[in-house]
Formats: C-alpha cells, structure tokens, sequence
C-alpha cells in the first residue's frame, strides 16, 4: 500500500526515527475479513515473545500494542509491561513534552486506549500512524484532546529528524480505532 500524498513526506526524511522506520515496512497491512485471521499479524505476536503469542490469539483483538511492540523490538527499543494494553504505553520512554516525529502518542477512547506513532498535527489533530486504524497499518487523525500521554524512547543520539511536523487538517478524526 502507498503511502497518501499529504504524508508522502515521511518515505523522504533523511535519518528518520527507526520506529518510523519499522512502522512504515508494514504500512497497509491489513486484518482478515471475517473469521479467519492474517497470518502476519499473528506472527508479530510470536515474534514479540511468548506471553504477548499466549494473549494475542486473533486479529479480532484488539492490536494497536502489538502493532507497537513489534515495531519497538524491530527498532531495538525496550517494551512496556503488558504491551498489548495500549494505555500501558504511557510507561515507555519518557515523558516527551511537545509530540515530535516518531514519539509514541496514547489516546483514551471508549472502551479502553489506542496507541501509535506521531507523524504530524494540525490545530485539532495529532495525525498518527499506527494498527488497528480502520482495521489496518494506516495513518489517521485523532483529537487532540483525547491524548492521555506523549512519551518519546529513550535515545543516545536523538535523530536530527526528530521535531514538530505542522500539517493542513486531513479528512475526519478517528472517533473509534478499535
């Protein structure tokens, strides 16, 4: 899947975030429509270690976490306990202030929290990429003031490419990622 032209950006930043980085290697991936499950979904639960596989058993699951857990540990970055548990991301990094490039943003929404990567805002939306948007990789706009933490990993050398990314409103906010 290509990535929309208002964010065309992020495949021509030199030294980008590496979560970015892992994030947009899976960029489209999709669920499975109706009751089978895509089999590369299920695989990342693998890949990340065996109480992530044990919980996560259907890409009817919820998966924002694990579409962030895997990409943290393709990254080299240390996860949060019980990653699946989008809210549980408020515990990795730190704190990050201002939300840059490549920061892990976490959101209250009905029912539980959504997780991703910061990819952009504009004056009424974080524009975030991350799992589990519209049932797959993609990025979307979500209200600012459903943000619960902006948290940035932990790094020895920030990325120049690390800083506020200002774009034009695109399309309706994320009322429901799940």
């Amino acid at each position: 899947m290509k990535l929309p032209a208002a964010y065309a950006y992020l495949g021509n930043i030199a030294n980008p975030p590496k979560m970015i980085v892992e994030a947009l290697k899976l960029f489209g991936t999709k669920e499975q429509p109706g009751p089978g499950d895509n089999p590369v979904i299920i695989k990342w639960a693998e890949e990340v270690g065996t109480q992530v596989a044990h919980d996560y058993y259907a890409d009817s699951v919820p998966w924002c976490g694990l579409f962030m857990a895997v990409v943290a540990k393709r990254a080299g970055k240390p996860l949060p306990p019980n990653p699946l548990w989008a809210l549980n991301w408020a515990k990795f990094g730190e704190q990050a202030g201002q939300p840059m490039l490549g920061d892990t943003l976490v959101f209250i929404r009905p029912g539980g929290g959504h997780v991703g990567l910061y990819v952009g805002e504009d004056n009424a939306n974080f524009h975030v990429l991350g799992g589990n948007q519209s049932d797959q990789v993609c990025i979307r706009s979500v209200p600012r003031e459903r943000l619960y933490a902006a948290r940035r990993p932990i790094y020895t050398n920030a990325p120049p490419s690390m800083k506020v990314i200002r774009l034009a409103r695109n399309g309706d906010a994320s009322i429901k990622e799940a």
